[in-house]
Protein backbone atom coordinates (compact mmCIF):
# COMPACT_ATOMS: atom_id res chain seq x y z
CA UNK A 1 0.00 0.00 0.00
CA UNK A 2 1.42 3.06 -1.15
CA UNK A 3 2.34 6.14 1.55
CA UNK A 4 1.96 10.09 1.19
CA UNK A 5 5.66 10.58 2.93
CA UNK A 6 6.13 14.51 3.15
CA UNK A 7 9.33 14.70 1.47
CA UNK A 8 11.57 18.09 0.72
CA UNK A 9 10.81 17.90 -2.45
CA UNK A 10 6.91 18.12 -2.02
CA UNK A 11 7.15 20.64 0.82
CA UNK A 12 8.87 22.83 -2.11
CA UNK A 13 6.19 21.82 -4.63
CA UNK A 14 3.79 23.44 -6.39
CA UNK A 15 1.00 22.04 -5.08
CA UNK A 16 2.12 22.85 -1.26
CA UNK A 17 2.33 26.38 -2.39
CA UNK A 18 -0.98 26.90 -3.11
CA UNK A 19 -2.55 29.54 -0.56
CA UNK A 20 -5.28 28.73 2.35
CA UNK A 21 -8.37 30.85 3.29
CA UNK A 22 -6.99 33.86 5.27
CA UNK A 23 -3.77 34.34 3.43
CA UNK A 24 -3.49 38.00 1.82
CA UNK A 25 -2.44 38.60 -1.28
CA UNK A 26 -0.37 41.89 -0.17
CA UNK A 27 1.58 39.31 1.37
CA UNK A 28 3.15 38.63 -1.75
CA UNK A 29 4.83 41.55 -2.48
CA UNK A 30 6.94 42.36 0.28
CA UNK A 31 8.13 38.32 -0.01
CA UNK A 32 9.22 39.13 -3.48
CA UNK A 33 11.24 42.58 -2.41
CA UNK A 34 13.01 40.57 0.11
CA UNK A 35 14.35 38.47 -2.59
CA UNK A 36 14.69 40.97 -5.22
CA UNK A 37 16.64 43.32 -2.31
CA UNK A 38 19.14 40.76 -2.16
CA UNK A 39 20.24 40.17 -5.67
CA UNK A 40 19.93 43.45 -6.53
CA UNK A 41 23.49 44.31 -4.83
CA UNK A 42 25.00 43.13 -8.32
CA UNK A 43 24.10 46.73 -9.20
CA UNK A 44 26.65 47.86 -6.18
CA UNK A 45 29.65 45.22 -6.87
CA UNK A 46 31.50 48.28 -8.09
CA UNK A 47 32.33 49.20 -4.68
CA UNK A 48 34.54 45.85 -4.21
CA UNK A 49 36.94 47.02 -6.89
CA UNK A 50 39.00 49.34 -5.57
CA UNK A 51 39.75 47.31 -2.68
CA UNK A 52 40.16 44.30 -4.32
CA UNK A 53 42.52 45.92 -6.39
CA UNK A 54 44.19 46.58 -3.48
CA UNK A 55 44.15 42.99 -2.32
CA UNK A 56 47.84 42.00 -2.30
CA UNK A 57 49.54 45.78 -1.73
CA UNK A 58 46.77 46.46 0.81
CA UNK A 59 47.36 50.21 0.95
CA UNK A 60 48.59 49.98 -2.43
CA UNK A 61 48.24 48.03 -5.70
CA UNK A 62 50.96 46.22 -6.57
CA UNK A 63 51.36 46.15 -10.45
CA UNK A 64 51.91 43.10 -12.56
CA UNK A 65 54.59 42.35 -14.73
CA UNK A 66 53.62 44.47 -18.14
CA UNK A 67 54.39 41.08 -20.32
CA UNK A 68 52.00 38.99 -18.36
CA UNK A 69 49.81 37.27 -20.27
CA UNK A 70 45.82 36.94 -19.53
CA UNK A 71 45.40 33.42 -18.31
CA UNK A 72 48.82 34.27 -16.10
CA UNK A 73 46.23 37.31 -14.54
CA UNK A 74 44.12 34.57 -13.47
CA UNK A 75 46.23 32.31 -11.74
CA UNK A 76 48.70 35.13 -10.89
CA UNK A 77 49.06 35.52 -6.81
CA UNK A 78 52.05 38.00 -6.45
CA UNK A 79 50.41 41.06 -7.93
CA UNK A 80 46.85 42.87 -7.78
CA UNK A 81 44.38 42.39 -10.22
CA UNK A 82 43.16 45.32 -12.84
CA UNK A 83 40.05 46.88 -12.38
CA UNK A 84 39.29 46.45 -15.76
CA UNK A 85 39.79 42.41 -14.80
CA UNK A 86 37.34 42.59 -11.83
CA UNK A 87 34.33 44.68 -13.61
CA UNK A 88 34.00 41.45 -15.87
CA UNK A 89 32.41 40.06 -12.82
CA UNK A 90 29.33 41.98 -13.48
CA UNK A 91 29.28 41.38 -16.86
CA UNK A 92 29.52 37.72 -16.32
CA UNK A 93 26.75 37.95 -13.86
CA UNK A 94 24.14 39.67 -16.21
CA UNK A 95 25.14 37.35 -18.82
CA UNK A 96 24.15 34.51 -16.65
CA UNK A 97 21.28 36.25 -14.84
CA UNK A 98 19.59 36.43 -18.80
CA UNK A 99 20.61 32.81 -19.87
CA UNK A 100 19.19 30.87 -16.53
CA UNK A 101 16.27 32.71 -17.22
CA UNK A 102 15.94 31.54 -20.35
CA UNK A 103 17.10 28.16 -19.58
CA UNK A 104 14.94 27.52 -16.58
CA UNK A 105 12.05 29.88 -16.87
CA UNK A 106 9.71 26.79 -17.80
CA UNK A 107 11.02 24.30 -14.93
CA UNK A 108 9.98 27.10 -12.33
CA UNK A 109 6.92 27.68 -13.98
CA UNK A 110 6.22 23.70 -13.12
CA UNK A 111 8.08 24.17 -10.01
CA UNK A 112 6.17 26.39 -8.61
CA UNK A 113 8.01 30.11 -7.13
CA UNK A 114 9.03 28.34 -3.36
CA UNK A 115 11.53 25.68 -5.07
CA UNK A 116 13.00 28.43 -7.26
CA UNK A 117 13.20 30.81 -4.49
CA UNK A 118 14.85 28.63 -2.62
CA UNK A 119 17.06 27.03 -5.26
CA UNK A 120 17.96 31.05 -6.05
CA UNK A 121 19.17 31.22 -2.35
CA UNK A 122 21.69 28.85 -2.50
CA UNK A 123 23.71 29.80 -5.76
CA UNK A 124 23.13 33.45 -5.27
CA UNK A 125 24.61 33.14 -1.19
CA UNK A 126 26.49 30.04 -2.52
CA UNK A 127 28.50 32.23 -5.15
CA UNK A 128 29.07 34.82 -2.29
CA UNK A 129 30.65 32.11 -0.19
CA UNK A 130 32.79 30.72 -3.41
CA UNK A 131 33.80 34.21 -4.19
CA UNK A 132 35.19 34.55 -0.94
CA UNK A 133 37.00 31.62 -1.49
CA UNK A 134 38.68 33.29 -4.28
CA UNK A 135 39.82 36.32 -3.01
CA UNK A 136 41.82 34.37 -0.08
CA UNK A 137 43.15 32.29 -2.76
CA UNK A 138 43.86 35.34 -5.00
CA UNK A 139 42.65 33.56 -7.60
CA UNK A 140 40.08 35.85 -9.85
CA UNK A 141 38.77 33.16 -11.97
CA UNK A 142 36.90 31.62 -8.67
CA UNK A 143 35.42 35.30 -7.64
CA UNK A 144 34.02 34.67 -11.79
CA UNK A 145 32.82 31.54 -11.07
CA UNK A 146 31.03 32.35 -7.68
CA UNK A 147 29.91 35.67 -8.33
CA UNK A 148 29.52 35.25 -11.85
CA UNK A 149 28.19 31.58 -13.15
CA UNK A 150 26.88 30.55 -9.52
CA UNK A 151 25.76 33.75 -8.71
CA UNK A 152 24.18 35.05 -12.05
CA UNK A 153 21.87 31.50 -11.73
CA UNK A 154 20.26 32.79 -8.64
CA UNK A 155 19.69 35.61 -10.16
CA UNK A 156 18.39 34.92 -13.06
CA UNK A 157 16.03 32.44 -11.19
CA UNK A 158 15.48 35.15 -8.68
CA UNK A 159 14.26 37.71 -10.38
CA UNK A 160 11.83 36.00 -12.46
CA UNK A 161 10.53 33.71 -9.50
CA UNK A 162 7.82 36.32 -8.34
CA UNK A 163 6.76 37.59 -11.91
CA UNK A 164 4.11 35.18 -12.67
CA UNK A 165 2.90 34.76 -9.19
CA UNK A 166 2.49 38.59 -8.95
CA UNK A 167 0.52 38.43 -12.16
CA UNK A 168 -2.15 36.09 -10.57
CA UNK A 169 -2.45 37.45 -7.13
CA UNK A 170 -3.17 40.92 -8.82
CA UNK A 171 -4.60 40.95 -12.14
CA UNK A 172 -6.46 43.61 -11.77
CA UNK A 173 -3.47 45.55 -11.33
CA UNK A 174 -0.62 44.12 -12.86
CA UNK A 175 2.03 46.82 -13.56
CA UNK A 176 1.57 47.81 -9.99
CA UNK A 177 2.29 44.18 -8.58
CA UNK A 178 5.68 43.88 -10.75
CA UNK A 179 6.49 47.35 -10.27
CA UNK A 180 6.93 46.87 -6.44
CA UNK A 181 8.46 43.82 -6.48
CA UNK A 182 10.95 44.88 -9.54
CA UNK A 183 11.69 48.02 -7.48
CA UNK A 184 13.60 45.76 -5.22
CA UNK A 185 16.04 45.00 -7.52
CA UNK A 186 16.73 48.65 -8.27
CA UNK A 187 17.33 49.17 -4.71
CA UNK A 188 19.48 46.51 -3.85
CA UNK A 189 22.70 48.12 -4.38
CA UNK A 190 21.64 51.23 -2.48
CA UNK A 191 21.32 49.52 0.19
CA UNK A 192 24.44 46.39 0.06
CA UNK A 193 26.69 49.06 -1.29
CA UNK A 194 26.60 51.81 2.06
CA UNK A 195 26.42 48.30 3.57
CA UNK A 196 29.18 46.66 2.32
CA UNK A 197 31.40 49.71 2.50
CA UNK A 198 30.71 49.88 5.99
CA UNK A 199 31.52 46.46 6.61
CA UNK A 200 35.22 46.37 4.78
CA UNK A 201 35.94 49.16 7.06
CA UNK A 202 35.06 46.74 9.86
CA UNK A 203 36.76 43.70 9.02
CA UNK A 204 39.83 45.35 7.38
CA UNK A 205 42.99 45.18 8.64
CA UNK A 206 47.12 45.70 8.45
CA UNK A 207 46.89 42.34 6.18
CA UNK A 208 42.98 42.13 4.65
CA UNK A 209 40.98 45.25 2.78
CA UNK A 210 38.13 42.94 4.32
CA UNK A 211 36.27 41.77 0.90
CA UNK A 212 35.94 37.88 2.18
CA UNK A 213 34.89 38.35 5.08
CA UNK A 214 32.14 40.86 4.08
CA UNK A 215 31.17 38.37 1.28
CA UNK A 216 30.65 35.87 3.22
CA UNK A 217 28.64 38.14 5.91
CA UNK A 218 26.36 39.56 3.17
CA UNK A 219 26.03 35.89 2.27
CA UNK A 220 24.66 34.77 5.74
CA UNK A 221 22.33 38.18 5.97
CA UNK A 222 20.70 37.61 2.20
CA UNK A 223 20.54 33.92 2.79
CA UNK A 224 17.73 34.70 5.63
CA UNK A 225 16.27 37.32 3.71
CA UNK A 226 16.19 35.09 0.80
CA UNK A 227 14.68 32.06 2.73
CA UNK A 228 12.16 34.02 4.18
CA UNK A 229 10.83 35.45 0.64
CA UNK A 230 10.85 32.21 -0.73
CA UNK A 231 8.92 30.00 2.05
CA UNK A 232 6.48 33.56 2.20
CA UNK A 233 5.27 32.78 -1.44
CA UNK A 234 1.67 31.38 -2.45
CA UNK A 235 0.48 30.74 -5.22
CA UNK A 236 -3.96 31.77 -5.48
CA UNK A 237 -5.76 28.51 -6.04
CA UNK A 238 -6.97 27.95 -9.62
CA UNK A 239 -9.58 30.16 -11.04
CA UNK A 240 -9.11 32.42 -8.40
CA UNK A 241 -9.92 36.35 -8.99
CA UNK A 242 -9.98 39.87 -6.70
CA UNK A 243 -13.20 39.96 -4.81
CA UNK A 244 -15.35 41.96 -7.13
CA UNK A 245 -13.25 41.89 -10.15
CA UNK A 246 -14.35 41.14 -13.07
CA UNK A 247 -11.85 40.74 -16.04
CA UNK A 248 -12.87 43.14 -18.97
CA UNK A 249 -10.77 42.57 -22.14
CA UNK A 250 -9.65 45.45 -23.89
CA UNK A 251 -8.07 45.01 -28.08
CA UNK A 252 -7.23 48.41 -27.56
CA UNK A 253 -5.00 47.65 -24.26
CA UNK A 254 -3.76 43.99 -26.18
CA UNK A 255 -5.31 42.45 -23.12
CA UNK A 256 -6.21 38.57 -23.28
CA UNK A 257 -7.25 36.08 -21.35
CA UNK A 258 -6.38 32.93 -23.25
CA UNK A 259 -2.62 31.76 -22.90
CA UNK A 260 0.20 31.18 -25.43
CA UNK A 261 2.30 28.20 -24.64
CA UNK A 262 6.30 29.08 -23.78
CA UNK A 263 7.61 27.16 -27.27
CA UNK A 264 4.97 29.25 -29.15
CA UNK A 265 5.32 32.44 -27.47
CA UNK A 266 9.12 33.00 -28.52
CA UNK A 267 8.53 32.40 -31.73
CA UNK A 268 6.07 34.96 -32.35
CA UNK A 269 7.16 38.41 -34.39
CA UNK A 270 5.42 40.13 -31.15
CA UNK A 271 8.04 38.29 -28.81
CA UNK A 272 10.52 39.19 -30.43
CA UNK A 273 9.28 43.36 -31.03
CA UNK A 274 9.18 43.14 -27.51
CA UNK A 275 12.59 42.06 -27.13
CA UNK A 276 13.69 44.76 -28.96
CA UNK A 277 11.97 47.43 -27.35
CA UNK A 278 13.35 45.74 -23.94
CA UNK A 279 16.93 46.30 -25.45
CA UNK A 280 17.24 48.86 -26.87
CA UNK A 281 15.44 50.56 -23.56
CA UNK A 282 18.06 49.42 -21.92
CA UNK A 283 21.20 49.77 -24.19
CA UNK A 284 20.31 53.51 -23.63
CA UNK A 285 19.89 53.40 -19.70
CA UNK A 286 22.79 51.01 -18.52
CA UNK A 287 25.16 52.46 -20.99
CA UNK A 288 24.33 55.83 -19.37
CA UNK A 289 24.28 54.43 -15.68
CA UNK A 290 27.52 52.45 -16.10
CA UNK A 291 28.82 55.99 -16.81
CA UNK A 292 27.42 58.71 -15.01
CA UNK A 293 30.04 59.49 -12.34
CA UNK A 294 32.47 60.26 -15.48
CA UNK A 295 30.20 61.96 -17.91
CA UNK A 296 29.03 64.43 -15.01
CA UNK A 297 32.88 65.39 -13.87
CA UNK A 298 34.04 65.37 -17.59
CA UNK A 299 31.30 67.60 -19.08
CA UNK A 300 31.15 70.26 -16.16
CA UNK A 301 34.21 70.17 -14.76
CA UNK A 302 34.98 73.30 -12.63
CA UNK A 303 32.04 74.39 -12.64
CA UNK A 304 30.33 71.79 -10.56
CA UNK A 305 32.04 73.61 -7.77
CA UNK A 306 31.91 77.19 -8.85
CA UNK A 307 35.35 77.55 -10.88
CA UNK A 308 35.43 78.28 -14.75
CA UNK A 309 37.93 75.52 -15.53
CA UNK A 310 37.95 72.69 -17.44
CA UNK A 311 38.13 68.98 -15.89
CA UNK A 312 41.51 68.76 -16.91
CA UNK A 313 42.66 71.33 -15.35
CA UNK A 314 41.65 71.19 -11.99
CA UNK A 315 44.06 70.39 -8.67
CA UNK A 316 43.56 66.94 -7.04
CA UNK A 317 41.70 68.81 -4.21
CA UNK A 318 39.23 69.93 -6.63
CA UNK A 319 39.23 66.46 -8.56
CA UNK A 320 37.93 65.14 -4.88
CA UNK A 321 35.70 67.48 -4.32
CA UNK A 322 33.73 66.85 -8.01
CA UNK A 323 34.13 63.31 -7.48
CA UNK A 324 31.75 63.40 -4.18
CA UNK A 325 29.17 65.53 -6.44
CA UNK A 326 29.60 62.71 -8.83
CA UNK A 327 28.67 60.38 -6.17
CA UNK A 328 25.51 62.76 -4.93
CA UNK A 329 24.04 62.12 -8.89
CA UNK A 330 25.14 58.75 -9.14
CA UNK A 331 22.55 58.31 -5.84
CA UNK A 332 20.63 60.46 -6.85
CA UNK A 333 19.43 58.82 -10.53
CA UNK A 334 19.70 55.40 -9.06
CA UNK A 335 16.73 56.71 -6.17
CA UNK A 336 15.11 57.38 -9.67
CA UNK A 337 15.84 54.11 -11.10
CA UNK A 338 13.74 52.61 -8.50
CA UNK A 339 11.41 54.67 -7.82
CA UNK A 340 10.65 54.89 -11.73
CA UNK A 341 9.70 50.92 -11.37
CA UNK A 342 6.89 51.56 -9.26
CA UNK A 343 5.49 54.49 -10.95
CA UNK A 344 5.78 53.92 -14.24
CA UNK A 345 4.63 50.07 -14.09
CA UNK A 346 1.65 51.50 -11.96
CA UNK A 347 0.92 54.06 -14.14
CA UNK A 348 0.99 51.65 -17.08
CA UNK A 349 -2.18 49.92 -15.52
CA UNK A 350 -4.20 53.30 -16.69
CA UNK A 351 -2.35 54.19 -19.76
CA UNK A 352 -2.01 50.61 -21.00
CA UNK A 353 1.38 48.97 -21.70
CA UNK A 354 2.33 50.16 -25.42
CA UNK A 355 1.72 53.74 -24.87
CA UNK A 356 3.68 53.57 -21.54
CA UNK A 357 6.32 52.65 -23.69
CA UNK A 358 5.87 55.28 -26.20
CA UNK A 359 5.76 57.57 -23.70
CA UNK A 360 9.48 56.16 -22.49
CA UNK A 361 10.95 56.54 -26.37
CA UNK A 362 9.13 59.80 -27.62
CA UNK A 363 10.12 61.52 -24.44
CA UNK A 364 13.68 59.65 -23.76
CA UNK A 365 14.82 60.59 -27.47
CA UNK A 366 13.53 64.80 -26.55
CA UNK A 367 15.46 64.27 -23.00
CA UNK A 368 18.65 62.28 -24.73
CA UNK A 369 18.65 64.98 -27.45
CA UNK A 370 18.71 68.30 -25.28
CA UNK A 371 21.28 67.03 -23.04
CA UNK A 372 24.07 68.34 -25.40
CA UNK A 373 22.55 72.04 -25.24
CA UNK A 374 21.93 71.65 -21.38
CA UNK A 375 25.72 70.89 -21.02
CA UNK A 376 26.63 73.49 -23.10
CA UNK A 377 24.66 76.40 -21.41
CA UNK A 378 25.82 75.22 -18.19
CA UNK A 379 22.52 73.71 -16.73
CA UNK A 380 23.02 71.93 -14.31
CA UNK A 381 19.99 71.66 -13.32
CA UNK A 382 18.32 70.82 -15.68
CA UNK A 383 21.26 68.31 -16.80
CA UNK A 384 20.80 66.23 -13.70
CA UNK A 385 16.73 66.32 -14.21
CA UNK A 386 16.57 64.94 -17.45
CA UNK A 387 18.84 62.31 -16.43
CA UNK A 388 16.29 61.53 -13.79
CA UNK A 389 13.54 61.45 -15.62
CA UNK A 390 15.97 58.87 -18.10
CA UNK A 391 16.59 56.81 -15.58
CA UNK A 392 13.20 56.35 -14.56
CA UNK A 393 11.81 55.48 -17.41
CA UNK A 394 15.20 52.66 -17.61
CA UNK A 395 13.69 51.44 -14.56
CA UNK A 396 10.39 51.51 -15.98
CA UNK A 397 11.02 49.57 -18.49
CA UNK A 398 12.05 46.84 -16.33
CA UNK A 399 9.21 46.94 -14.37
CA UNK A 400 6.22 47.11 -16.86
CA UNK A 401 7.14 44.35 -19.43
CA UNK A 402 6.42 41.26 -17.29
CA UNK A 403 2.58 42.59 -17.44
CA UNK A 404 3.22 43.61 -21.20
CA UNK A 405 3.96 40.18 -21.56
CA UNK A 406 0.81 38.98 -19.87
CA UNK A 407 -0.78 41.26 -21.94
CA UNK A 408 0.13 39.44 -25.34
CA UNK A 409 0.58 36.05 -24.41
CA UNK A 410 -1.71 34.86 -21.01
CA UNK A 411 -0.80 34.57 -17.10
CA UNK A 412 -0.36 31.33 -17.41
CA UNK A 413 3.57 30.61 -18.55
CA UNK A 414 4.58 34.72 -18.23
CA UNK A 415 7.53 33.79 -15.98
CA UNK A 416 9.11 31.57 -18.10
CA UNK A 417 8.32 33.61 -21.63
CA UNK A 418 9.97 36.48 -19.09
CA UNK A 419 12.85 34.39 -18.65
CA UNK A 420 13.72 33.75 -22.47
CA UNK A 421 13.02 37.62 -23.01
CA UNK A 422 15.48 38.71 -20.11
CA UNK A 423 18.44 37.61 -23.26
CA UNK A 424 17.34 40.97 -24.27
CA UNK A 425 19.06 42.39 -20.80
CA UNK A 426 22.03 40.22 -21.42
CA UNK A 427 22.88 41.80 -24.55
CA UNK A 428 22.20 45.29 -23.67
CA UNK A 429 23.98 44.87 -20.41
CA UNK A 430 27.45 44.36 -22.54
CA UNK A 431 26.43 47.09 -25.58
CA UNK A 432 25.62 49.91 -23.53
CA UNK A 433 28.77 49.94 -21.27
CA UNK A 434 30.84 48.93 -24.65
CA UNK A 435 29.30 51.56 -26.78
CA UNK A 436 29.63 54.50 -24.45
CA UNK A 437 32.90 53.47 -23.22
CA UNK A 438 34.48 52.92 -26.67
CA UNK A 439 32.97 56.05 -28.62
CA UNK A 440 34.29 58.21 -25.47
CA UNK A 441 37.71 56.81 -26.03
CA UNK A 442 37.76 56.98 -29.65
CA UNK A 443 36.85 60.44 -28.94
CA UNK A 444 39.43 61.64 -26.52
CA UNK A 445 42.04 60.13 -28.53
CA UNK A 446 41.11 61.93 -31.63
CA UNK A 447 41.37 65.25 -30.19
CA UNK A 448 37.91 66.04 -28.77
CA UNK A 449 37.68 68.04 -25.48
CA UNK A 450 36.42 66.01 -22.42
CA UNK A 451 33.68 68.13 -22.47
CA UNK A 452 31.93 66.96 -25.26
CA UNK A 453 33.04 63.84 -25.77
CA UNK A 454 29.82 62.62 -24.92
CA UNK A 455 27.89 64.33 -27.49
CA UNK A 456 27.86 61.85 -30.26
CA UNK A 457 26.93 58.81 -27.88
CA UNK A 458 24.32 60.81 -27.04
CA UNK A 459 22.53 61.20 -29.92
CA UNK A 460 23.27 57.62 -30.77
CA UNK A 461 21.55 56.33 -27.80
CA UNK A 462 18.93 58.62 -28.88
CA UNK A 463 18.59 56.79 -32.33
CA UNK A 464 18.29 53.54 -30.97
CA UNK A 465 15.29 54.67 -28.60
CA UNK A 466 13.71 55.85 -31.83
CA UNK A 467 14.47 52.20 -33.79
CA UNK A 468 12.77 50.75 -30.20
CA UNK A 469 9.66 53.54 -30.83
CA UNK A 470 9.16 51.98 -34.36
CA UNK A 471 9.35 48.01 -32.71
CA UNK A 472 7.10 48.94 -30.16
CA UNK A 473 4.63 50.63 -32.57
CA UNK A 474 4.68 47.23 -34.47
CA UNK A 475 3.67 45.41 -31.73
CA UNK A 476 -0.06 44.04 -32.56
CA UNK A 477 -2.25 41.15 -30.89
CA UNK A 478 -1.37 37.85 -30.85
CA UNK A 479 -2.99 35.70 -33.72
CA UNK A 480 -6.04 33.02 -32.28
CA UNK A 481 -4.23 30.39 -33.49
CA UNK A 482 -1.42 30.87 -32.07
CA UNK A 483 -3.53 30.53 -28.60
CA UNK A 484 -3.56 27.21 -26.19
CA UNK A 485 -5.84 24.63 -27.34
CA UNK A 486 -8.53 23.33 -24.53
CA UNK A 487 -6.14 20.48 -24.02
CA UNK A 488 -2.89 21.75 -24.25
CA UNK A 489 -4.48 24.13 -21.96
CA UNK A 490 -5.35 21.40 -19.27
CA UNK A 491 -1.57 20.06 -19.73
CA UNK A 492 -0.18 23.70 -18.77
CA UNK A 493 -2.56 24.23 -15.77
CA UNK A 494 -1.46 24.68 -12.39
CA UNK A 495 -1.44 21.73 -10.35
CA UNK A 496 -4.71 21.29 -8.78
CA UNK A 497 -4.97 21.89 -4.51
CA UNK A 498 -3.93 18.93 -2.80
CA UNK A 499 -6.63 16.70 -1.39
CA UNK A 500 -4.97 16.26 2.07
CA UNK A 501 -5.16 20.35 2.16
CA UNK A 502 -8.19 21.87 1.74
CA UNK A 503 -8.74 25.15 0.35
CA UNK A 504 -11.95 26.10 1.60
CA UNK A 505 -14.28 28.97 -0.44
CA UNK A 506 -11.88 30.46 -2.85
CA UNK A 507 -14.19 33.20 -3.72
CA UNK A 508 -13.91 34.17 0.18
CA UNK A 509 -10.10 34.08 0.02
CA UNK A 510 -9.91 37.96 0.45
CA UNK A 511 -12.31 38.69 2.77
CA UNK A 512 -11.12 35.82 5.30
CA UNK A 513 -7.34 37.03 4.89
CA UNK A 514 -8.95 40.28 7.10
CA UNK A 515 -8.45 37.52 9.84
CA UNK A 516 -4.53 37.15 9.34
CA UNK A 517 -4.55 41.00 8.19
CA UNK A 518 -1.25 42.33 10.93
CA UNK A 519 1.06 39.97 9.27
CA UNK A 520 0.81 42.67 6.52
CA UNK A 521 2.47 45.25 7.89
CA UNK A 522 4.79 43.54 10.03
CA UNK A 523 6.16 41.60 6.29
CA UNK A 524 6.31 45.35 4.73
CA UNK A 525 7.99 46.69 7.54
CA UNK A 526 10.48 43.86 7.22
CA UNK A 527 11.21 45.09 3.64
CA UNK A 528 10.79 48.86 3.95
CA UNK A 529 13.11 49.27 7.01
CA UNK A 530 16.04 48.81 5.35
CA UNK A 531 14.53 50.24 2.22
CA UNK A 532 14.44 53.48 4.08
CA UNK A 533 17.82 53.33 5.51
CA UNK A 534 18.78 53.14 2.24
CA UNK A 535 17.11 55.84 0.69
CA UNK A 536 18.48 57.86 3.64
CA UNK A 537 22.16 57.33 2.82
CA UNK A 538 21.24 57.87 -0.65
CA UNK A 539 20.19 61.39 0.05
CA UNK A 540 22.34 62.79 2.24
CA UNK A 541 25.37 61.76 -0.81
CA UNK A 542 22.35 63.61 -3.24
CA UNK A 543 22.36 66.68 -0.97
CA UNK A 544 26.33 67.94 -1.86
CA UNK A 545 24.66 68.64 -5.63
CA UNK A 546 22.44 71.46 -3.87
CA UNK A 547 24.68 73.27 -1.99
Amino acid sequence: MATNTATPSGWLSRERTVARPGFSRWLVPPAALAIHLCIGMVYGFSVFWLPLSKAVGITKSVDCPKDLGFFAQLTVTSCDWKISLLTWTFTIAIVILGSAAALWGGWLERSGPRKGGVVAALCWCGGLVVAALGVIAHQIWIIWLGCGVIGGIGLGLAYISPVSTLIKWFPDRRGMATGMAIMGFGGGAMIGAPLADRLMKFFATPDSVGVWQTFLTLAAIYFVFMMGGALSYRLPPEDWKPEGWQPATSKRALQTDRNVSLEVAWRTPQFWLLWGVLCLNVTAGIGILAMASPLLQEVFGGRLIGVPVAFSGLTPEQLGKIAAIAAGFTGLISLFNIAGRIFWASLSDRLGRKATYMVFFLLGIALYASIPSLAAAGSLALFVAAFCVILSMYGGGFATVPAYLADLFGTRMVGAIHGRLLTAWSTAGIIGPVLVTYIREYQLAHGVPRAQAYSITIYILAALLAVGFLCNWAIHAVAQDRYMKVDDAAVAAQPSVRPEEPQGDTVSLEAASRRNAWLVPLAWAAVWIPIAWGVWVTLQKAAVLFR
